[in-house]
């Protein structure tokens, strides 16, 4: 096996390969790609190009869309080819004082991390992107490879990369890009979304057909009660089934406890049918409590609410 040395910061180290015998894409006809991959970060470039490109257009390929952005390379990683045994090519490595890894079909153990790379980019490929010209939509734009390759590439670099838990774009730059798909997810339509939220913690029961939760911060706007139909128990993740996923840890707030219900205001009256008796429907500044009827002869400490009701609705002359 043979030993490379760990990169410290993104981009000393790097993986090249091509790959070939794509169908033509793009209106310059690509038929090829170049992959490169940071050692450090894994963060992937694919650059379109031709697979008959001479040593000096693949260098200003890699002056014009890498360098300038990454600075030059300590150590490059490559399959053998013509391309990089040309002068030209050697010089201009010798000018930025870069060093060779060659590997060869026998010992390819070098050349790994750009193979694989190479696979998830044919895989994307064959998934995403159409052959030909034929595939066009209303504004004449197609779906070839050479079109997509940078969403491609964008949605490698912002996703989660297994041995280093992190993303690639994160390990680079430190941040991850906004991408357009994160404002979408806000508009999909309801039936792809998850059937029930939550867990929340029930903080008191209304009768026997509702119940009010003490919702998240994202959801504080949101009507806390809830009829009972609605509501499942919540059952945590089993960890022999699912051993990546994490625990939702419950905290219970504390339920404000009040002796006397303080009336808010009276919103309806109603005369009791074949009875000389009226009630009257409370509402309380506790939000805990729901809207009461009470008969007038049980009301206590409620006259000022009362003469305050029967004054608004008295006939104006």
């Amino acid at each position: 096996m043979i030993h490379i040395q760990k990169p410290k910061s993104p981009w000393e180290v790097v993986h090249m390969d091509w790959v070939t015998a794509l169908p033509p894409s793009g209106y310059k006809s690509y038929n090829a790609c170049l992959v490169i991959v940071d050692r450090y970060s894994k963060t992937p470039i694919f650059l379109p190009c031709h697979k008959d490109d001479t040593a000096m257009d693949t260098a200003l390929l890699l002056w014009s869309r890498v360098i300038y952005h990454t600075g030059s390379f300590k150590n490059i990683i490559s399959g053998r080819d013509p391309k990089f045994a040309s002068a030209l090519w050697t010089n201009l490595h010798r000018l930025f004082e870069t060093k060779f890894s060659f590997s060869t079909a026998y010992h390819p153990q070098t050349d790994g991390l750009a193979e694989k790379m190479i696979q998830t980019l044919e895989d994307m490929i064959r998934r995403f992107c159409a052959y030909g010209l034929e595939f066009k939509d209303s504004d004449g734009f197609t779906h070839d490879w050479c079109t997509l390759i940078p969403a491609l590439e964008l949605e490698y670099k912002t996703s989660v990369h297994f041995s280093k838990g992190q993303t690639p774009a994160m390990l680079e730059e430190g941040w991850n890009p906004r991408l357009q798909a994160d404002t979408l997810r806000k508009e999909l339509i309801e039936k792809p979304k998850y059937s029930y939220v939550g867990p929340f913690v029930i903080v008191a029961l209304h009768g026997t057909n509702a119940v009010q939760v003490e919702l998240s911060a994202e959801l504080e706007n949101k009507h806390p009660f809830f009829p009972v139909i609605l509501i499942k128990p919540y059952q945590p993740a089993d960890k022999e089934l699912f051993p990546l996923r994490n625990p939702i840890l419950l905290t219970v707030p504390p339920v404000e406890q009040s002796e006397d219900k303080k009336i808010k205001k009276v919103i309806e009256e109603r005369r009791l049918r074949g009875k000389n008796q009226r009630e009257y429907l409370f509402r309380y500044r506790n939000q805990v409590h729901e809207d009461e009827w009470l008969a007038e002869s049980g009301i206590t400490g409620s006259d000022k609410v009362l003469r305050r009701l029967r004054h608004e609705r008295r006939p104006k002359v």
